[in-house]
């Protein structure tokens, strides 16, 4: 499976915003932004300033890379949404954030979505029940996403209790979580405002609308 192995400090540079890719590390003064907010590469100083295509092309850039999402994955999230009734941006970002690494995520399973991302694919985790170890799953209202019994033991999900503690007080409003049982629940679906990440949607359907 294609994937990006590079450091993952450098796509928060040439975006020139926090993506939050490492966890904890991002809120520290080692975030790589704090200490050089600079376009990475031999000549990143000197760069122009984009014209219309490159805003556009960078916000497409940002989102893929905040939701660590390669580009025919990424394409295929738009095409879906522009088929739906609504707004296409809108449904774009809702679908994406539904996705269950990035629900894993944001019930306090891991510290970023990277380390959800490879918790999901070990197999820790199951919907409604059934095994699932498949990141780009698109969850529904009522699904529930538990920890397996045979991961409960492991000392990483045992340091989990008080992050999803912490988790709840910040937990999107179409989420609810049982600490006790380590499960979280997909209770509505996620409207705009519930995307915490600035994000102007509209550039990448004009940038897929060509």
């Amino acid at each position: 499976m294609a994937r990006y192995t590079g450091p993952v400090c450098r796509q928060c540079r040439r975006e020139g915003v926090k993506l939050f890719l490492k966890g904890d590390r991002c809120f520290t003064e080692k975030c790589a932004i704090q200490r050089r907010n600079t376009i990475p590469g031999q000549h990143g100083m000197g760069r122009k300033m984009a014209k219309e295509y490159g805003f556009q092309l960078r916000e497409k850039q940002k989102a893929k890379r905040y939701y660590g999402i390669l580009e025919n994955q990424f394409r295929n999230y738009f095409e879906t949404a522009d088929r739906k009734e609504g707004v296409t941006g809108e449904n774009l970002l809702t679908m994406i954030e539904r996705r269950l690494d990035n629900v894993v995520y944001r019930a306090g399973f891991g510290e970023s979505r990277r380390e959800a991302r490879q918790m999901v694919r070990h197999g820790h985790f199951a919907i409604n029940g059934k095994k699932a170890d498949i990141p780009s799953i698109i969850l529904k209202v009522g699904d529930e996403i538990s920890l397996r019994d045979r991961s409960k033991g492991l000392k990483r999900f045992e340091e989990c209790a008080a992050e999803l503690e912490a988790a709840s007080a910040n937990l999107p409003k179409w989420l609810s979580v049982d600490v006790s049982k380590f499960t979280v629940t997909v209770t509505a679906l996620p409207q705009r405002e519930d995307i915490d990440f600035e994000i102007e949607e509209h550039l990448i359907v004009e940038l897929y609308s060509k």
